[in-house]
């Protein structure tokens, strides 16, 4: 699995590098006055993607072509990109693949955020708040609905207080890349409420159809939401995007095409709390074999 990672990785990297080295021609040729530049670029062989799908770059040209780019992008984008709560416009492929990569697009109705990995060219979801299942989440005592001006999506849940602590995420496996090891994280913010207590919260993932409640206790990972509390269990991370991230655990894509996985945030103790969360599954590269 960790070949096949690596082998994607590669094919990625080499068709951005060629259109790099395309840009870099042209722009050399509106130029005159700077001497031109000359590029070596060692191709990819044909190598494995999926089952039985071989992506073929070598070529002495620095073109890219529009076949290229549709191989990169995965094979259901058209439905994808069809399910985007706004129409997705684009002049090229390479347009499509790149805008997917650095502008995340909303579907189903707003509760889902879809991009791909640049990097390695493979699925990425968010699942929103709304989408979530919460326990005691309609209840006004212990869970706000509230709009955030950082958030992507339209609603966020703010924990104000709680006797229960319990969030489960779920998604079908189909809308991820197959044969692929992905991590789920818990995105999430403190709110100006939040007082400073915390105690020790557990995150589990699961397959719906095959595992019960109580396999999630016993496989639980320690997640500790403030950095540098504790040096065991997962513990949390500032993203770039000012979020905190906490990971729940990894999960491999090889369960049957309509497999639903859960990916599940609970503690037993009471406590009041302010938070703001969203799952997100991510590719991750701890590939195994």
């Amino acid at each position: 699995m960790s070949q096949n990672y690596d082998n994607w990785e590669r094919i990625v990297e080499a068709v951005l590098r060629r259109e790099e080295l395309r840009q870099v021609a042209l722009y050399s040729s509106r130029e005159p006055s700077f001497s031109s530049i000359s590029s070596s670029f060692i191709t990819e062989p044909a190598t494995p993607i999926h089952d039985d799908q071989n992506i073929q770059l070598g070529s002495s040209s620095n073109t890219v072509n529009e076949t290229d780019w549709d191989r990169l992008l995965p094979s259901d984008y058209e439905d994808i990109i069809a399910r985007s709560v706004n129409p997705v416009a684009y002049a090229t492929k390479k347009d499509l693949y790149l805008s997917l990569c650095d502008s995340p697009i909303l579907l189903d109705g707003g509760n889902t955020s879809f991009h791909i990995d640049k990097t390695t060219g493979k699925k990425c979801v968010m699942i929103g708040a709304r989408k979530l299942k919460i326990f005691c989440g309609e209840i006004p005592e212990f869970w706000e609905w509230t709009s955030h001006k950082d958030s992507r999506f339209l609603k966020v849940a703010k924990l104000k207080q709680v006797f229960r602590f319990d969030i489960r995420g779920q998604i079908e496996l189909k809308i991820l890349s197959p044969k692929t090891t992905y991590a789920a994280y818990l995105v999430f913010g403190f709110a100006k409420s939040y007082n400073g207590s915390l105690w020790s919260t557990y995150g589990s993932i699961g397959f719906v159809n095959n595992d019960k409640d109580v396999d999630a206790h016993k496989r639980a990972n320690t997640l500790h939401l403030i950095p540098g509390r504790d040096k065991t269990g997962n513990i949390a991370v500032m993203r770039p995007d000012r979020w905190m991230e906490v990971e729940i655990g990894n999960f491999y894509t090889d369960q049957e095409y309509n497999s639903e996985l859960e990916a599940r945030h609970f503690d037993l103790q009471p406590s009041i709390f302010g938070t703001l969360g969203h799952p997100e599954m991510l590719p991750s590269k701890c590939d195994e074999n």
